[in-house]
């Protein structure tokens, strides 16, 4: 069985960070995502307003760098939940419980932290897709920036010699 969701959207609050009566830390907030389709009578997209969870580290990171307006790419799973309300009413909720939270857009002016755009070396953006890595002055620590003449591919500055071929 599969149970596998990802979902790209905007905060439509900041994450409210609880703690369960063991410690364990939660967060919970709410993605607003578009849909891929507009509507043929009002030419505008229906946008979809997605319950997500975050436990533990994922949680206590959400909360601590994401705010209302952000872009955030969810990967995680569908939850249905059963509950009853104050009237005794039987309802049932799905959301997302979030196995990892990544940066859907680069820093904005005037945010505070550290990061500078999405998950690992290239971010993604909703503008331009995944974003290339930041340029690298170290030769075997991963990326170097790009030749500035256009051409796609230059040759390496040093040789050690030990190619596997």
């Amino acid at each position: 069985m599969l149970n596998k969701i990802f979902i790209m959207g905007r905060l439509t609050r900041d994450p409210e960070l609880r703690r369960t009566q063991t410690g364990t830390p939660v967060a919970s907030f709410s993605l607003a995502v578009d849909r891929d389709f507009k509507d043929k009578s009002t030419g505008e997209r229906a946008t979809d307003f997605i319950d997500v969870v975050a436990w533990r580290q994922t949680a206590e990171f959400v909360s601590r760098y994401f705010s209302k307006g952000r872009m955030a790419v969810v990967e995680g799973r569908l939850q249905i939940r059963d509950w009853t309300d104050k009237e005794g009413g039987k309802r049932r909720s799905a959301e997302v419980i979030a196995d990892q939270i990544y940066f859907g857009d680069s820093k904005r002016e005037g945010d505070g932290g550290s990061y500078s755009s999405g998950y690992g070396q290239g971010g993604f953006n909703q503008d331009r897709g995944y974003s290339a890595p930041p340029a690298s002055a170290d030769p075997f620590g991963g990326y170097s920036a790009p030749p500035s003449d256009g051409d796609q591919f230059s040759a390496l500055s040093t040789d050690d010699g030990n190619l596997p071929f």
